[in-house]
């Protein structure tokens, strides 16, 4: 979610709606019901078969006495920076979700960063010098406005969703990217697929080891699923069909869905689903995908719009964030949550950990020891995950791609991907572009 351009009207809403009703409350509101798109119109995207490359890579800056080149740092070094008009799209389009790819061919990395009016897919197997190889323009033929997107990857094809009236699901094979860039041009692509059973999707989560994709925060369609969890089985990569609805809890802002392995026996090797449900953590198994079953919701006092999260290794603990907490006086400072989940039907107390920034919370994913959060003015926070489940986080690291202020506002970075072979994170910008950073953190 990003509301910077309409944030009067977002203020009103949101302060009626808070005042309104108490924090552990349920209220069914999604900021697209709102029609809380970018409301500037920008011209007809118009595709070239190749567009020439001009990208010229930013070069390495280590971070040294808390700077890597302009931007604040501590233990992380900028490896490049591309800048948003390098990436391709309209003039004024802007950056959102980030996610990446490795070639299981050729062994080549790929960052694959939304923008407002499509998708971008850069080779950054040399981080260093990042290319430019290929364009996917949103998928509507309507006149463009800009809105934002999310990226998924399953068996080596993209998944992208847009919050944008008939976009529905694009699927890109990304075996097409091997031979592209080649030739120093960028190519502009069209989708493989379509998945069009509904739209106005703020979000796509796939559960790789089952091969189901949920499509979530969906207002546009006979199958929304009250802007639930609807169900896409994509085992056909290139043949994606609905296999399910779950809107039990209403809206779904972000989910986090695992074949179960986790301590509470009685659901191993069942598909679970861990949703932000905007004012609580909601729980459903999802194995019949046609008969979603609620196991808990959690609420917590401070809670303004409980945004997205992710499982510790040893699925004991759900880490979240909530997006307005900040923003609207529930705490002082930029606060990440955790959430014992080792009893999936009686989950325990949320323990909110506070951190040294103003800033409003965002994406943020675990892998082993370490939790990668991008929070929006404050960019790129990386806590140690062994202090989890306690109040006090550590943070490790840093990376600030909007060195202007971490004031809570929806300005700087929107997510981050890290590539497990080398550790190296892409970080998207929202008013910049895409940075490549490497972190220097043992274990």
């Amino acid at each position: 979610m990003h509301l910077r351009k309409v944030g009067a009207v977002v203020a009103v809403l949101t302060a009626t709606l808070v005042a309104a009703a108490p924090a552990t409350a349920h209220r069914t509101v999604s900021w697209a019901s709102f029609g809380l798109g970018l409301d500037d119109p920008v011209s007809r995207f118009a595709p070239l078969a190749k567009q020439e490359n001009t990208s010229k890579p930013r070069s390495f800056a280590p971070c040294v006495n808390g700077k890597a080149a302009q931007f604040p740092c501590d233990n992380i070094d900028l490896l490049s920076y591309t800048p948003l008009p390098e990436l391709g799209g309209a003039a004024n389009a802007e950056g959102n979700d980030v996610w990446g790819w490795t070639d299981p061919k050729t062994g080549r990395d790929y960052a694959l960063m939304g923008r407002t009016d499509g998708t971008s897919f850069v080779d950054v197997t040399d981080p260093k010098r990042p290319r430019v190889v290929g364009n996917l323009p949103t998928q509507t033929n309507d006149p463009v406005y800009i809105y934002w997107r999310d990226i998924k990857v399953y068996e080596n094809h993209a998944y992208i969703v847009a919050e944008h009236t008939g976009h529905g699901v694009q699927v890109f094979d990304l075996t097409r990217l091997r031979d592209a860039g080649q030739d120093g041009l960028v190519t502009t692509f069209s989708a493989d697929a379509w998945y069009d059973k509904l739209s106005n999707i703020h979000n796509i989560f796939i559960n790789e080891d089952s091969g189901y994709a949920y499509a979530i925060g969906a207002t546009v369609g006979p199958n929304t699923c009250g802007g639930g969890l609807h169900v896409i089985d994509i085992r056909e990569p290139k043949n994606p069909q609905m296999a399910g609805c779950y809107g039990g809890d209403g809206y779904t802002h972000d989910v986090q869905c695992i074949t179960y392995d986790g301590p509470d026996a009685r659901y191993t090797g069942r598909e679970i689903c861990f949703a932000s449900n905007e004012d609580t953590v909601t729980i459903v198994d999802m194995t019949d995908p046609a008969n979603g079953k609620m196991l808990s919701r959690t609420g917590y006092p401070s809670a303004r719009y409980t945004h997205q999260g992710w499982l510790t290794p040893d699925r004991e603990t759900f880490v979240f964030n909530d997006e307005l907490d900040e923003l609207y006086d529930a705490v002082s400072v930029q606060t990440t949550y955790q959430l014992d989940v080792s009893d999936l039907e009686q989950p325990g107390t949320v323990v909110a950990s506070p951190n040294n920034t103003p800033s409003i919370d965002h994406n943020l994913y675990i892998e082993g020891r370490y939790i990668y959060e991008s929070n929006y003015t404050s960019g790129l926070r990386i806590f140690d995950g062994r202090d989890v489940p306690t109040d006090d986080l550590r943070e490790v690291a840093y990376f600030d791609v909007f060195p202007a202020h971490d004031d809570p506002d929806w300005y700087g970075t929107w997510s981050n991907y890290r590539f497990k072979k080398n550790g190296v994170i892409a970080v998207s910008g929202i008013d910049s572009g895409l940075f490549m950073v490497k972190p220097r953190l043992g274990g």
